[in-house]
């Protein structure tokens, strides 16, 4: 594998000092052609080891039987490495955990998935621009039986507290972030619009949302009134992890929810897909609705808890911050993460 490309993980996770590897031809331009430097990769590698240790040998070499770096170390080991044995005698160092939050593919491409991916794409497209012109013309009482018949399905647990009453505060529907979706979905399960804030929706997304959006600055003053107001005119949903994450744990929540009202009700909200994940680290998040609809058969999961006690509230003297990890427990609990 070519240095750049594994130099900044190797260092920042696997915690090497030194990386050496293929190197990659730049143009006169300076843009990497893709080819790589020297006729003999593994030769020129290992003459670079060698220059790298010049007093004496490395003491001990992990690599294939074919790599010829080996032959400069003290002890060789080849795979398989991480024996018991290995790990008393070297004292190998642990790595740091890595959390891979990247890419849309859901399986591992091998030949045959990724064939029948290539051949679902053109209909996943079709599919994926029905199911999202149905989303955005159809009322919200009708959405759940449509899509029914277009192939997804919502499985919702617990019981949903009910509107609120004019002249009283709206409750705070407080949700994990799994994917863009969360918000719709939570509307279409409670059979009315919810507004929901939002910090880095693009304006894609907010102009094919079927529910109002109310865009916050990330200036904590100023996004606290604005939370406060929607709150005035009824109930609202927020995503306090800030960003969307699909792996099995969740971001750290911020506490702001807590500081404005009592009026809690922890969401979590899961989903399950085949083909593409409907959130990525990278690239257009305009995309991740349209990458979750190409899903043959797309399946959310909503579970409501309990609007959390008095006692449980800031209400009660508990600080901003207990209350967020509070229910950031309880959220991840139902959801077995």
């Amino acid at each position: 594998m070519p240095r750049i490309m594994a130099e900044s993980f190797a260092k920042e996770y696997l915690r090497a000092d030194e990386v050496i590897g293929s190197e990659l031809v730049i143009s006169r331009f300076g843009f990497a052609t893709g080819f790589v430097k020297g006729n003999i990769i593994d030769s020129c590698i290992s003459i670079r080891v060698a220059k790298l240790f010049v007093d004496e040998k490395p003491g001990l070499g992990l690599g294939r039987v074919a790599s010829s770096f080996l032959s400069l170390c003290k002890e060789q080991l080849q795979p398989p490495f991480m024996t018991e044995q290995n790990q008393q005698d070297h004292q190998l160092v642990r790595p740091l955990p890595v959390i891979f939050h990247d890419g849309r593919l859901v399986k591992r491409p091998t030949p045959p998935t990724a064939l029948l991916i290539i051949l679902w794409m053109p209909i996943g497209i079709v599919l994926a621009a029905v199911r999202i012109l149905v989303g955005i013309m159809l009322p919200m009482w009708a959405k759940p039986y449509l899509s029914k018949m277009l192939g997804g399905k919502v499985i919702v647990k617990g019981k949903p507290p009910p509107p609120a009453s004019s002249g009283n505060s709206g409750v705070l529907f407080v949700c994990t972030h799994r994917t863009l979706m969360d918000p719709v979905v939570l509307s279409t399960v409670l059979r009315r619009k919810i507004p929901a804030v939002t910090y880095s929706l693009s304006r894609l997304s907010e102009i094919l949302s079927p529910i109002p959006t109310v865009r916050l600055t990330r200036i904590r003053d100023v996004d606290a009134e604005q939370i406060k107001r929607e709150l005035a005119k009824g109930d609202l949903v927020v995503c306090p992890e800030g960003t969307t994450c699909r792996e099995p744990f969740l971001l750290r929540f911020s506490a702001l929810f807590a500081e404005l009202t009592d009026q809690i009700v922890p969401v979590a909200m899961n989903y399950r897909v085949g083909f593409f994940h409907a959130t990525t680290a990278r690239g257009c998040k305009a995309l991740d609705p349209v990458f979750f609809f190409m899903n043959p058969r797309p399946v959310y999961e909503v579970t409501f808890l309990s609007q959390l006690p008095a006692e449980a509230t800031c209400s009660s003297g508990k600080s901003p911050h207990d209350v967020a990890n509070y229910v950031q427990r309880i959220l991840a609990a139902t959801l077995g993460i």
